[in-house]
C-alpha cells in the first residue's frame, strides 16, 4: 500500500510506526506539523521507503488568539489537503489534528475518494467545555458544540476509527460510529527511549549531577495546571525536602511557571524542548517524574509522555484521575497516582519525599517502570493490527506480516 500517515504533532511512537510500516514493505509518507511547538520524535532517517515531510513550515501558531488561530489551523488543513493530492495515497492515517484541519482533510479526502482512518488520540470538545465550565473563557462554550460538530462530521466520515482507550468507545456510540472503532493503547518506543544513569552529560550540563530533581517534561496544555508543579515543590520544601524543578516546555505555561514560582521561592529550571535524541539523559536526569492531567479530560486522553517516562525506567508521579488508563498503567508499575488538586499535593508530597530518601526503593520502581514497558509497548503487535485496519479500508488483498 501507498500510506500517508499525518501526525500532527510528530510525536515518537506514531513515527516508529511509520518505519515499522516500510519495513513491511508499504510505501509510506509521514507528514507532521512544524508550526506545532512540542517534543518531537525521530523525524528523520534512511528508512527504505518511507520519507518524512511538513506542513505549517514558517507558521506560529497564536494559541491564545483563538479566532486567529482558527484561520491559521484552516489554512493548514488546507496546506494538508494539496500534500494529499501530490502524494496520492491508497489510504491515509490521521492522528492529532486540531478540528479545522481534521474537517478541511476529512472534507478534501472524501472528494478524493481517500479511504482515511481516524486515530483518535483527544476528544476535543471535552478539555473546551471544563475550560467554560471553569470561567477561563466562556466562549469556549460555544466552541465545544462547534468542534464536537466538526468532530462528529469527520468521525462519520472516516472508513475506520482507532481510539486509544475503552472510554472513546462511548462518545462514538453517541456519534453513531462506534461500529467501526477499533481499542489500540497508545506506546512508546522501547529501542529509543532506554533507561540511562542518573549522572549523565545532560546532567552535567545543566548543573544537575548533585541535585535532588522533580522533572516533567513535555507539553503544557488545556488539560493541565502547570501550577501544581510548583505547589507540589513548595510543599516538599515544607517537609526539609529542597529539590529542583526542572520544567522542559515552550508555550504558554512558561511565563505562569516563572512567576509562580519567584512568588513562592521554588527553585525552578526552564528550559525549551530538547532535541529528541538527547530525552533519554533529559528523562534520566529525573529523580521522580510528573505527569499532570486535569479532571475534566480524564477519561478522554493518554499523555503520551507517562508512556515515555515509563519506558525511561523511574518513579513517576502521577496528578491525574484515576480512572485515566495512563494512571492505571502508574499504578501497575508501582508508582503513585493523586488527584489533580491542590488538596491532593500533601500526600503527593509524602510520597515524593519518601522515593528520594530511600534509594532502594527508588531503584526497584524504576525497574518496575521499564519492565511494564517491555510488556505492554511491543510493537509488532500494535503494526499488524494497525496494517490490517488499512488492508481493510483498502481493500488490499493479503494478510499482515507477523
Amino acid at each position: 500500500m501507498r500510506i500517508l500517515v499525518h501526525d500532527y504533532s510528530g510525536h515518537p511512537f506514531q513515527a516508529q510506526l511509520s518505519r515499522e510500516l516500510a519495513r513491511r514493505g508499504h510505501e509510506v509518507v509521514h507528514s507532521t506539523c512544524t508550526a506545532y511547538v512540542s517534543g518531537k520524535g525521530n523525524l528523520a532517517g534512511d528508512t527504505p521507503g518511507l520519507r518524512f515531510v511538513t506542513i505549517g513550515d514558517g507558521v506560529r501558531l497564536r494559541k491564545e488568539a483563538y479566532f486567529r488561530r482558527l484561520g491559521q489551523e484552516t489554512r493548514l488543513g488546507l496546506q494538508l489537503a494539496r500534500q494529499v493530492r501530490r502524494e496520492k495515497p491508497d489510504v491515509a492515517l490521521l492522528s492529532n489534528l486540531p478540528i479545522p484541519v481534521l474537517v478541511v482533510a476529512a472534507a478534501v479526502l472524501g472528494r478524493l475518494r481517500v479511504p482515511w482512518v481516524l486515530w483518535h488520540q483527544d476528544v476535543t470538545a471535552v478539555a473546551l467545555k471544563s475550560f467554560a465550565a471553569a470561567d477561563v473563557a466562556k466562549s469556549m462554550g460555544v466552541a465545544a458544540r462547534v468542534f464536537e460538530a466538526g468532530e462528529r462530521w469527520s468521525a462519520r466520515r472516516a472508513a475506520a476509527v482507532v481510539v486509544i482507550a475503552d472510554s472513546f468507545v462511548r462518545v462514538h456510540e453517541q456519534w453513531g460510529t462506534a461500529g467501526k472503532v477499533t481499542v489500540i493503547p497508545n506506546w512508546a518506543p522501547l529501542d529509543e527511549i532506554a533507561p540511562l544513569p542518573r549522572a549523565n552529560a545532560w546532567s552535567a550540563q545543566h548543573g544537575l549531577d548533585d541535585v535532588r530533581t522533580v522533572l516533567y517534561s513535555g507539553t503544557l496544555g488545556l488539560k493541565h495546571n502547570p501550577v501544581l508543579l510548583v505547589s507540589l515543590a513548595e510543599r516538599l520544601r515544607e517537609r526539609g525536602v529542597r529539590v529542583r524543578l526542572v520544567v522542559v516546555n515552550d508555550g504558554p505555561a512558561v511565563p505562569l511557571l516563572r512567576e509562580a514560582a519567584a512568588a513562592r521561592g521554588v527553585d525552578l529550571l526552564l528550559l525549551p524542548f530538547q532535541p529528541y535524541e538527547r530525552l533519554p539523559e533529559v528523562l534520566g536526569t529525573g529523580d521522580v517524574l510528573v505527569v499532570l492531567l486535569g479532571p475534566d479530560a480524564g477519561q478522554f486522553s493518554v499523555p503520551s509522555k507517562t508512556l515515555s517516562y515509563l519506558c525511561a525506567g523511574r518513579p513517576v508521579l502521577g496528578l491525574m484521575p484515576a480512572e485515566n488508563l495512563a494512571a492505571r498503567l502508574l499504578h501497575r508499575a508501582g508508582s503513585a497516582v493523586f488527584p489533580p488538586e491542590e488538596s491532593a499535593l500533601d500526600g503527593a508530597a509524602a510520597w515524593v519525599r519518601e522515593v528520594l530518601s530511600d534509594p532502594a526503593h527508588a531503584e526497584r520502581l524504576g525497574k518496575e517502570s521499564r519492565a511494564l514497558a517491555e510488556r505492554e509497548f511491543a510493537l509488532e503487535g500494535c503494526a499488524s493490527r494497525f496494517e490490517d485496519i488499512l488492508r481493510r479500508v483498502t481493500g488490499a488483498a493479503g494478510r499482515s506480516s507477523d
